[in-house]
């Protein structure tokens, strides 16, 4: 288990969890979140479900660690994620699907690197151990290699996974991003403004469960191209200069 916070004020990581719909998976979800072994402060932004979910995330009002946020109308994962932001007090932010396609146990692994100083940011990618995901769609794996291959060219980043949920930063990072993501746009927009920051993305492998439409997912194809418009977008964005941040190995602890 990785150490408690001793990075300053507030807990390790903040956890953003957007939820829209997920009555059937979002309580057993949020349990892993809090059984994952790190400090953390979970905030979950429920974004105007209309399908039970707001009624289950109730039994969650209160519980100490977990704030409960909302949309009273469906605004867009994007839009959830920055709400949660706002109420980010973690050293790093990572967000979490209300799915269980991802694995909240992995979040040492993740955090690890960048305590240790040996990137800026951390991406838990589903291909670097096997180019091929048991249950994931040719058109996904297809769409992901497009957006890798975007980043190559574009910025100059070799990533086996852009589209990855399991991304880690620094909380200070992200909110000099200056979010506008309002739906699935978040991955290619913080890929695309941390390369232009100049941060190091180390890419670590994790476990992907992948679900079907069927059960649930609702990212299309549609949103792939998007993606590449988001990061075509990007391209030229310049960041302000951020004095409070700190380098990499101003994080690590021993």
């Amino acid at each position: 288990m990785l150490p408690t916070s001793a990075l300053g004020a507030g807990p390790l990581l903040t956890v953003i969890v957007p939820v829209f719909n997920e009555q059937h998976t979002v309580d057993a979800l949020l349990q892993r979140v809090v059984d994952a072994p790190c400090d953390k402060q979970i905030v979950v932004v429920d974004d105007g479900s209309r399908d039970g979910t707001t009624e289950v995330l109730a039994g969650w009002r209160g519980r100490p660690g977990v704030d409960v946020l909302g949309h009273a109308v469906n605004r867009g994962k994007g839009a959830a994620i920055r709400t949660g932001l706002e109420h980010a007090r973690g050293q790093f932010t990572l967000v979490q699907d209300a799915d269980l396609e991802y694995d909240p146990q992995e979040y040492p692994m993740l955090l690890d690197p960048l305590l240790r100083g040996d990137a800026d940011v951390v991406y838990g990618s589903r291909y670097l151990r096997t180019p091929r995901v048991a249950g994931a769609s040719r058109l996904f794996r297809c769409g992901v290699s497009l957006l890798n291959l975007c980043v190559r060219y574009w910025y100059g980043v070799r990533l086996t996974d852009e589209a990855t949920c399991y991304k880690v930063f620094p909380t200070p990072v992200l909110r000099a991003m200056r979010l506008e993501c309002q739906r699935f746009e978040f991955c290619p927009e913080v890929t695309a403004k941390a390369c232009r920051m100049g941060l190091s993305i180390l890419e670590v492998p994790i476990r992907y469960a992948p679900r079907a439409v069927a059960e649930g997912k609702k990212i299309r194809w549609t949103d792939g191209l998007q993606a590449v418009a988001e990061l075509w977008r990007w391209r030229r964005w310049r960041p302000r200069p951020v004095a409070a941040l700190q380098p990499p190995h101003a994080w690590a602890v021993t």
